[in-house]
């Protein structure tokens, strides 16, 4: 499975992005999928998650009532909404997939900037 993140860029305080992943390769095998950020100095955090039919989804705390997860399975692409973006949601947003056999699988990362 790979995976192919999109849609990171610089955007002020209050604005919005949307990120997309991209599967490609054996994405039959792929249970669930979500979204993880590193920033600076810290460690890699949940952000979202959504499962294989996207009926559950869970958010981290910090932005709850401002990401939207979502999937689209005949596209092999999940989608990270994100409006009201603040400075603290800067960091490198990467996309994850879990294959049934709870293989682990990631892309190389999209960046983004909220600036204040």
């Amino acid at each position: 499975v790979q995976l192919v993140e999109s849609g990171g860029g610089l955007v002020q305080a209050g604005g919005s992005l949307r990120l997309s992943c991209a599967a490609s390769g054996s994405t039959f095998s792929i249970n669930a999928m979500g979204w993880y950020r590193q920033a600076p100095g810290k460690q890699r955090e949940l952000v979202a998650f959504i499962t294989s039919g996207g009926g559950i989804t869970n958010y981290a705390d910090s932005v709850k009532g401002r990401f939207t997860i979502s999937r689209d399975n005949a596209k092999n692409t999940m989608y990270l909404q994100m409006n009201s973006l603040k400075p603290e949601d800067t960091a490198v947003y990467y996309c994850n997939a879990i294959d049934l056999s709870k293989y682990n699988y990631w892309g190389q990362g999209t960046q983004v900037t909220v600036s204040s």
